[in-house]
């Protein structure tokens, strides 16, 4: 970046562009400026002095706009936020004639922001994780940042092979020490060092040949007993020889592909714990709306780990133990429950073996507010006593400790960490949704939000949670650093400052091999292609239900039934962005003149909105289709539609060979997409965000950008000009979609990486555990010096209440 500001500042046109567009942010009195509004300015600026295409997009303040991310103006100094790449900042100060600039430190930025909205103060705590992760080992490619499991397979393998005597000793004592409940698995005290493993494997492997493949172990388990050999390799000869070759070629050759095979293989999962607390987390009532997404993807995945469990106890063969596996949902239990089966303490999770949901309280520190639902705005000060007090049932529950802790969301994930930390177990972070990047500046104005969000709890709470989980699993990539020109979810906890509070210097190490990307699948048996067989009844009932049943809670009669739908579904926030939609829709006659637009909503009135923004959504579309006349074009389902109905929602949408429309302004993943595309609609949706993962334009789906809504409305009606020429066209694009999903988003292989994630980095924590207990005790501090405070500020106030 030296280079390319000197040479700018060198050029007297190009630095005359900067100044200028500086000299226009201070009289227009923008004092911080962000990326999108940098780059605008820019172009316009080309625009009206006629700059060529060149100079916009190929010259070198071209190329400095494009990696400006922040530009803060006082009257000594210029600030610059550069992102040169995905993970990384840099900061430069230019003096106010832009005759000289140097590089700066994070902190002395952090010190500008602070200055920026007067709360600047001297000797603020500063927080940084980075001497904590300098004996880790890290990723140098920013492109393989999510795979940390695929680079720390390669790096125990290279470890192995360098030092062979050495973690033959340790794999030994990972065995030696391995056991169900105090019964030995895998070996026994007959095996006394690695040389002896090395040895007896070999004529393990020997004896397994000499059986059938599918003689059941536990007739040969006596022969190998003896030699030193326990359950847990394998149900069948076949399987158990299997396994141990995998192992003799660890020692003899290792590979990282050998490494993984045995891992995934190795027996050491059998209860998992899944931590959940805000939301309401029932099986009928699937949440509120705003934690409905949370609740299905937690029940899911419960119900595959179940399944996925179970299966893997019987191919190690260890039913002859009568190990079972269990998978707990830990969540609140909440009193006032309204009619919901959240106030039952204990209920089994539909269609499983041995999974369940289990209800803890918070202690009635003030019972008017802890009868009811909290929203996870409030619900600090309660997280460490409701830690405690569900430590103890979930143990109580499980008849043992879990070998795996998964935490949702930001108040799950630090019950979580503090669990784990407690019981020494691996800790599974899950956020999908972070609070800080959805609003914009909250870090920066947190004490003007405080009475309403209570983010320096929060913000805070994800600090210690993150860096304390073993491994954090994403969606996307873009969850964890974004693309080239927006700042990921968990890169935007790297560095920042909270005004008078305290300074992240370094709050996350984004190159650290924790971060894996698992996408989650659809629950297969409610969402599945329109072509499947399905019930008769119920596709007449939800087509009379789309089209045509009068309700109060349905809006707008079509004129044309018959016309192609376009369904969106989506909760009533600015975010997603319906409005945007409405508006596109209504701007476009020839939309209106060939589709009909569905949207479906969990409500449609104003007076019974959950909040604020949401009744400002309902009025917004209200607005919008009075003024573009969308009464006879529009149907609008503002009911909560029980995830079945919605399945077959899909599936009626695609029988018309409808179109599925996501305009959200920025999407993280979108389980919604999942499920819109294996029902068989083609779908558009935002360009921003990880649907980008999920889908290649002109492939899969279509990309468009909500934002330039003529644009949008362009690419649909040329997807439908090409369905009309060609009768198969919408069928393939169909199919694509179905097979997508199919293929690369099931809850089989999330559930099965889940658990080989588990398996390894308990493996990595076993051999490292020295280096992660002081970045733990750092932990504790920040929780006890930063985090508690704030929260008890929380309970006070409620019990005042």
């Amino acid at each position: 970046m030296n280079q390319l500001i000197a040479t700018v500042l060198q050029h007297f046109e190009e630095k005359l562009v900067l100044q200028q567009m500086i000299d226009r942010f201070r009289r227009s009195n923008q004092r911080y400026v962000l990326k999108n509004e940098i780059f605008q300015a820019f172009a316009e600026y080309c625009e009206e002095t006629h700059k060529p295409a060149h100079f916009l997009h190929s010259s070198h303040i071209a190329h400095l706009i494009q990696y400006s991310h922040e530009l803060l103006l006082e009257d000594d100094r210029i600030w610059l936020v550069l992102r040169p790449w995905i993970g990384s900042q840099e900061t430069w100060a230019f003096d106010p004639g832009l005759t000289g600039c140097e590089a700066m430190s994070p902190k002395s930025m952090l010190e500008a922001r602070d200055r920026f909205v007067d709360r600047a103060q001297s000797n603020l705590f500063e927080i940084d994780v980075t001497p904590f992760y300098e004996n880790s080992p890290t990723i140098n490619d920013p492109r393989n940042i999510g795979e940390g499991l695929a680079f720390l397979n390669r790096y125990l393998t290279n470890e192995v092979v360098d030092d062979r005597d050495y973690w033959l000793n340790v794999l030994f004592d990972v065995l030696h020490r391995h056991d169900y409940e105090g019964v030995p698995l895998l070996i026994n005290d007959q095996i006394q060092s690695a040389e002896q493993l090395a040895q007896q494997i070999k004529h393990g492997i020997q004896i397994l040949r000499s059986r059938p493949p599918e003689e059941p172990y536990e007739s040969i388990h006596p022969d190998l007993q003896r030699m030193g050999f326990e359950p847990g390799w394998g149900n069948t000869a076949e399987r158990a020889r299997e396994m141990m070759e995998l192992l003799e070629q660890m020692i003899t050759m290792p590979q990282s592909a050998i490494l993984e095979a045995f891992v995934a293989r190795f027996p050491s999962v059998f209860r998992v714990a899944s931590i959940s607390i805000h939301g309401w987390v029932g099986q009928e009532e699937l949440g509120r709306p705003e934690t409905l997404g949370q609740v299905a993807y937690v029940l899911d995945q419960a119900r595959n780990l179940d399944r996925q469990l179970q299966q893997n106890i019987e191919l190690a063969g260890l039913k002859m133990l009568n190990i079972q596996a269990q998978v707990v949902v830990l969540t609140r239990l909440i009193p006032n429950c309204e009619g919901t089966q959240c106030a039952l303490p204990l209920e089994k999770i539909d269609d499983t073996e041995n999974a369940w949901i289990l209800r803890v309280p918070f202690r009635e520190f003030n019972p008017k507010v802890t009868d009811n639902w909290i929203s996870r705005y409030d619900i600090w000060g309660y997280l460490e006593t409701y830690a405690i007090d569900a430590q103890a049932r979930l143990i109580q529950q499980m008849g043992g400790k879990p070998d795996l802790i998964i935490g949702n969301y930001s108040d799950g994930n630090l019950v979580a960490s503090l669990m784990a930390r407690q019981l020494n177990v691996t800790h599974c972070n899950i956020a999908h949704s972070l609070e800080k990047p959805k609003h914009l500046f909250s870090n920066l104005y947190w004490q003007d939000l405080e009475p309403q969000y209570h983010f320096s709890a929060q913000f805070t709470a994800d600090l210690i949670s993150m860096n304390a989980a073993d491994f954090i699993v994403t969606s996307s990539y873009q969850e964890i650093v974004g693309s080239p020109e927006t700042v990921g979810q968990y890169e935007s906890y790297k560095c920042f400052t909270m005004p008078q509070l305290y300074h992240v210097i370094n709050g996350i190490e984004l190159f650290n091999p924790k971060f894996n990307r698992v996408s989650p699948g659809v629950d297969e048996r409610v969402f599945f292609p329109y072509t499947n067989q399905r019930s008769t009844q119920d596709r007449d009932r939800i087509t009379h239900l789309i089209f045509e049943q009068e309700d109060p809670t349905i809006f707008g009669k079509l004129a044309d039934p018959q016309r192609r739908p376009l369904l969106a579904v989506s909760p009533l926030t600015a975010v997603k962005n319906l409005a945007g939609l409405v508006e596109c829709f209504g701007r476009n006659l020839e939309l209106q003149q060939r589709c009909n637009l569905i949207l479906v909503t969990n409500n449609l009135r104003v007076e019974d909105a959950i909040n604020a923004q949401e009744a400002e959504e309902i009025e917004k579309i209200h607005r919008l289709i009075d003024h573009y006349q969308l009464h006879n074009h529009i149907r609008w389902i503002g009911e909560r539609l029980s995830n079945p109905d919605l399945g077959e929602m899909y599936r009626c949408i695609a029988d018309r060979q409808g179109i599925f429309v996501h305009f959200a302004r920025f999407e993280a993943f979108g389980r919604v997409l999942l499920e819109a595309m294996v029902s068989g609609l083609p779908s558009f949706v935002t360009a921003f965000g990880g649907t980008t993962e999920i889908i290649e334009d002109d492939r899969h789906g279509f990309l468009i950008n909500p934002t330039d809504l003529q644009g949008s409305a362009r690419k649909i009606l040329e997807f439908l000009d090409r369905a009309d020429a060609d009768s198969d066209y919408w069928h393939k694009m169909s199919n694509r979609s179905i097979h997508r999903i199919l293929d690369e988003y099931n809850w089989t292989r999330h559930t099965q990486r889940l658990l080989l994630l588990t398996k390894l980095y308990s493996f990595w924590n076993y051999v490292h555990r020295d280096s992660r207990e002081s970045l733990l005790h750092y932990l504790d501090a920040l929780f006890h010096l930063m985090y508690k405070p704030r929260a008890e500020l929380i309970l006070e106030q409620h019990q005042n209440q």
